[in-house]
């Protein structure tokens, strides 16, 4: 049985740099599916779930007049097989805008053009053409009087950045400067913003253990493991941001420092292969929901601080018959029958969840973590993390089976199920995973139960071995201990998030 999510994207909360419009987060809507849902269907899932923004690979008709009337705002393709005609023939491109925006609008409500898909990487022979692409495209939109509604724009891949780390010495590939001044000055002439595509994920994998997991994923660093620019004496958190910034620097570099960012592809791998063991469930979910977060929040990057970054997740479906490692079948927040591929609650930020028809998961222990640890966030967990541990004391429903791991999953869970499951409650240091199996047993009923009974262990790995295991062997210390002080996050600073 698939884990369970809950994407939840509610829009529009701060300002995007100089322009006008709201941050946001949207998501890209990929169809490399065996089973690709029909439009009608993917329209009502966007709407159950109240997705607002969505950016399309292409301009497909069935897709644009099933969107007609929805207020989705969207963001369509030319995609890179026909970029050459565009941008070659003035004629090409508005027949295009013709055919595949003006008799859409106004029921479709079309917010922007992606011009072909990092092209300058992709496909270099098309390079020259770019920027009369762009310019033809945004021709076509003025004679049609829509320019000051739809944005034209191209993606490109975060490669293109040289030298990213420090940001503030960040500069574009100079062999692509004869594309790169014009398209910028296009963008800057008719108020547009570049658009970036930007992966932690494969910053992290390629990196040779040189970025660590938690900067990826928005995990809090204590300021001694935070990445600072020398130059700038910035501090950075996480990839994302040092990734954006570095564009940012990139085009003060040739003298553009007024162009806004969105980035039109982001997110994380929920499985891999043996290749990529961080491509999990997880990790996902922490990734996407720190970056929802993140993005509502109006944090902005450290250059641009409260100048929020509008970002769309990569992607709305998992899509099975793409090409190249299992990784790239599982960027997707649901599968086909639009059944959510993990949980993503994001309490505490505003966001209403929709279709939480489950909540039938639990945090438990993982198996084989280190005795110490676990005893230390048990102890931790049932002390200055207030949950209600008297069920574990001698005589009580949890107490057997006795011993650390047992105890520790109940007092995990009961945690998570407090702080409403939100991303980053079932951490512990390491030492707790989200499960869907119920692991409740006899009399004991965990927090996420919905009432059912139990064999303790039953299908999971993450649970208790016997209860006559040499793991550990006490009930937990209600009232906490100094083992949790041996508890230091990333090697530096104690707090209530250290468990998380």
């Amino acid at each position: 049985m698939a884990m369970f999510v809950i994407l939840l994207l509610v829009f529009g909360v701060s300002a995007v740099s100089a322009a006008d419009d709201d941050a946001f987060i949207g998501v890209n809507i990929g169809t490399d599916l065996s089973d690709m849902p029909n439009p009608t269907q993917v329209v009502a899932l966007l709407k159950a779930q109240q997705i607002q923004h969505v950016r399309l690979y292409d301009a497909d008709r069935a897709m644009l007049l099933a969107l007609a009337n929805s207020g989705i705002r969207v963001t369509i393709s030319v995609p890179n097989n026909e970029l050459l005609g565009v941008g070659q023939s003035n004629a090409t491109a508005a027949n295009w805008v013709a055919r595949n925006v003006a008799a859409h609008v106004p029921a479709t409500n079309i917010t922007a053009i992606a011009v072909g898909s990092e092209v300058l990487t992709t496909l270099p022979n098309a390079a020259p053409v770019l920027v009369s692409a762009l310019k033809f495209i945004h021709s076509a939109l003025v004679a049609s009087n829509l320019d000051n509604q739809i944005k034209v724009s191209t993606p490109h891949s975060s490669s293109i950045i040289l030298d990213s780390f420090p940001p503030s010495q960040a500069f574009f590939n100079r062999s692509w400067d004869p594309v790169m001044v014009p398209m910028l000055k296009f963008l800057q002439t008719t108020g547009s913003y570049l658009m970036l595509n930007v992966y932690p994920y494969y910053d992290y994998m390629q990196s040779n253990d040189v970025i660590p997991l938690d900067y990826a994923l928005f995990r809090p660093l204590p300021p001694n493991k935070e990445a600072v620019d020398s130059n700038t004496l910035l501090h950075y958190n996480n990839v994302f941001d040092a990734v954006v910034d570095a564009a940012y620097f990139a085009m003060a570099y040739l003298n553009f420092t007024n162009i806004p960012i969105v980035v039109l592809e982001t997110g994380w791998p929920s499985k891999g292969d043996n290749s990529e063991p961080d491509a999990t469930l997880d990790n996902a979910n922490t990734y996407n929901s720190n970056l929802i977060r993140h993005v509502l929040n109006n944090t902005g990057t450290p250059k641009h601080p409260g100048i929020a970054v509008s970002t769309y997740i990569y992607e709305l479906y998992n899509e099975d018959t793409k090409p190249g490692p299992l990784s790239e079948k599982n960027w997707g927040l649901f599968d086909a029958n639009g059944l959510p591929v993990y949980i993503m609650h994001l309490t505490g930020s505003g966001l209403v969840l929709a279709n939480d028809t489950t909540n039938n998961t639990f945090c438990t222990a993982k198996d084989n973590s280190d005795p110490k640890m676990l005893q230390a966030a048990l102890d931790w967990a049932c002390g200055p993390g207030k949950v209600d541990c008297s069920s574990l004391l001698q005589g009580q429903p949890c107490y057997e089976p006795d011993n650390v791991i047992a105890h520790a999953s109940y007092a995990f869970d009961s945690y998570y199920h407090k702080m409403g499951m939100a991303s980053g409650t079932c951490y512990f240091n390491g030492v707790a995973a989200i499960s869907t199996n119920d692991p409740s047993h006899n009399s004991c009923i965990f927090a996420g139960s919905g009432g059912k009974n139990g064999t303790f262990g039953n299908g999971t790995s993450l649970l208790a071995p016997s209860s006559n295991s040499t793991v550990a062997n006490s009930a937990p210390h209600l009232h906490g201990s100094a083992k949790v002080n041996s508890f230091l996050i990333i090697g530096g600073l104690l707090s209530s998030a250290v468990f998380l």
